[in-house]
């Protein structure tokens, strides 16, 4: 299978993606002007293309090794990026940062420790892990509060909790999952 395919071609764009929405967070400084909006839809169109390349590279025989490591860095990219600059603007706590980010390398330097006895494949609470993770950056990135009021903030704040909770969760079962896979690849 040739590294140069639509999948890691659009993996790659993912990446490149995310200067640009660094870039568009910090020139508005956090409020709600043309810059914040940018950034939303710098966002959007990156995680648009996690589930585009995902699903083309499965429906088209074009998973590459190259893709199977781009992939998961590129989305560790994409949302610690979003965590990180959130609350460097003070919109989010410091420590949902820090929780979900340690789980997030941890999960993925756990991965590399035990490939040597086999795979961990995202499971299905990964899975649902990143797309509340999601929902919780697109809720903290959209202006709502200039658009609705302060009541807006509440929903947001929700939905990262419930994102937090997953995280952690999600962060123990794959704990679990390696701790069995060594054992089994040992007996």
């Amino acid at each position: 299978m040739p590294v140069l395919n639509i999948a890691n071609v659009l993996t790659v764009v993912r990446i490149l993606m995310v200067p640009f929405f660094v870039w568009f967070l910090l020139l508005d400084d956090g409020r709600d002007g043309l810059f914040r909006w940018l950034a939303v839809l710098v966002f959007a169109v990156a995680i648009y293309t996690d589930k585009l390349d995902g699903d083309l590279a499965r429906s088209r025989g074009l998973i590459t090794d190259f893709g199977k490591i781009a992939d998961p860095i590129a989305d560790k990219l994409l949302i610690g990026s979003a965590l990180v600059m959130l609350s460097v603007l003070g919109e989010l706590w410091w420590w949902v940062t820090i929780v979900i980010l340690v789980r997030e390398i941890g999960i993925t330097l756990l991965r590399f420790a035990v490939i040597r006895y086999g795979v961990m494949p995202a499971s299905r609470g990964g899975k649902l892990k990143t797309v509340v993770q999601t929902v919780a950056i697109l809720l903290f990135l959209i202006p709502l509060q200039s658009i609705a009021g302060d009541w807006a903030w509440w929903p947001a704040a929700a939905v990262m909790a419930a994102a937090v909770v997953i995280t952690v969760a999600t962060g123990v079962d794959y704990v679990v999952q390696a701790i069995r896979l060594r054992a089994a690849a040992r007996s």
